[in-house]
């Protein structure tokens, strides 16, 4: 009858006309996919036979698009574990690397591989805990996809109800202390742009590409 019923239980007439619409199949496997697919396509970044170092996989948003964008592997880090897709997991172009800190990873963990890109989607922790440890990670023309979380990068005084960062300034201050830190640590910056889409709890957040530049260290 053109009126849409959610709910389990709902009791229909043999008169009712029924009718059922499929939700749009995501195009990743989690929403964090849009995200980096924004910074692959606004700074004509070429994942094509690259190598990936994924920080903070969860469930495989990131991984899912730079597979998708032809990467010819993906390592994909995380503290927790049993949370990549199944799909990305028997994939063998991905190594899972799980209930491991980005400071506890050696080179080993990635075959002693040196990675072309590393993209960056962690929570619960500012972005200066991870960026000390990337370098010897990366390729000499490597570069650093980085997602920016207000929340978790200003104090506790500036995070409003249901810890959301409303207020501009504060999104300003995020990002230049992201920059500024990334910076005094050897790296350059190339942009800073709104990522597409809003946190769960409908934080802003930030996509920031640094280049790591031996010349500054």
């Amino acid at each position: 009858n053109e009126q849409a019923v959610t709910k389990a239980g709902t009791n229909f007439k043999d008169t009712d006309e029924l009718s059922i619409r499929i939700k749009d199949r995501l195009k990743y496997v989690s929403r964090g996919g849009l995200k980096l697919e924004k910074a692959i396509k606004i700074w004509n970044l070429d994942f094509k036979d690259k190598i990936i170092l994924d920080i903070g996989a969860s469930t495989g948003g990131f991984t899912d698009c730079a597979l998708q964008n032809g990467a010819k592997r993906v390592y994909g880090v995380d503290v927790g574990t049993n949370q990549l897709d199944w799909r990305l997991k028997n994939d063998e172009r991905v190594v899972s690397i799980e209930e491991t800190h980005i400071k506890d990873l050696t080179p080993e963990d990635v075959e002693n591989s040196k990675v072309d890109f590393i993209v960056i989607d962690v929570s619960f922790i500012s972005l200066t805990k991870v960026i000390p440890y990337l370098e010897k990670f990366l390729s000499e023309n490597g570069q650093v996809v980085m997602l920016i979380k207000p929340q978790f990068e200003v104090g506790r005084e500036k995070i409003g109800k249901n810890g959301v960062v409303i207020d501009e300034n504060y999104h300003d201050e995020a990002i230049k202390k992201i920059i500024t830190f990334s910076e005094e640590s050897g790296y350059e910056l190339v942009g800073v742009e709104d990522s597409p889409i809003k946190g769960t709890k409908g934080n802003k957040e930030f996509l920031i590409l640094i280049n790591f530049n031996k010349q500054n260290k």
